[in-house]
């Protein structure tokens, strides 16, 4: 197993979409990129300790390589928004990638460059790190399967990432 450590927008939406991408075995939401150490969430959702809500994946590289996880990444959310995906607004809801070592750095830029040059447009996701990670409280994780499918929020944005995932990446989507 492989480890991949992205930021695209409210943890729970980009949680949601990897739980249903083939060879992915695990998602973690918490936060990665600031400067507070063990943050909480309403630290975190005050703008004011650097983080990003972020996902940490866990997925079987024979399944899915690191730069099509990044693929799936930038194709199901907008990284083209600065600090923000739709109403989320502030820098803990920024487009970002944490990678781990010098050769995701290197697919980084190059999932970055492959998304320009499809969609005729410039991402403005960063390449960040390293940093430390922090898994969100409990009842974050695995939101969108609970609390979330009560959630008018997560009701409006989930299914429409989702859609986009199965439309876009339909041979890496669980059945």
């Amino acid at each position: 197993m492989e480890t991949a450590i992205v930021a695209g927008g409210c943890f729970w939406c980009t949680e949601a979409v990897f739980r249903d991408v083939i060879g992915v075995q695990t998602v973690e939401s918490g936060y990665i990129g600031g400067s507070v150490e063990n943050p909480t969430y309403k630290q975190v959702c005050s703008g004011q300790t650097g983080h990003a809500e972020a996902v940490k994946l866990t997925y079987d590289p024979q399944t899915i390589s690191y730069g099509e996880v990044l693929d799936v990444f930038m194709g199901t959310h907008d990284p083209t928004q600065l600090n923000r995906q739709g109403n989320d607004v502030g820098t803990q809801y920024r487009s970002a990638i944490f990678p781990l070592d010098d050769a995701q750095h290197a697919e980084a830029e190059a999932a970055i460059g492959r998304w320009n040059a499809e969609n005729g447009a410039m991402a403005v996701t960063t390449i960040e790190g390293p940093a430390t990670w922090y898994p969100a409280e409990g009842y974050h994780q695995e939101y969108w399967e609970g609390e979330g499918q009560r959630n008018p929020y997560c009701l409006a944005v989930i299914p429409p990432k989702l859609m986009k995932l199965r439309k876009s990446f339909q041979a890496k989507v669980k059945s």
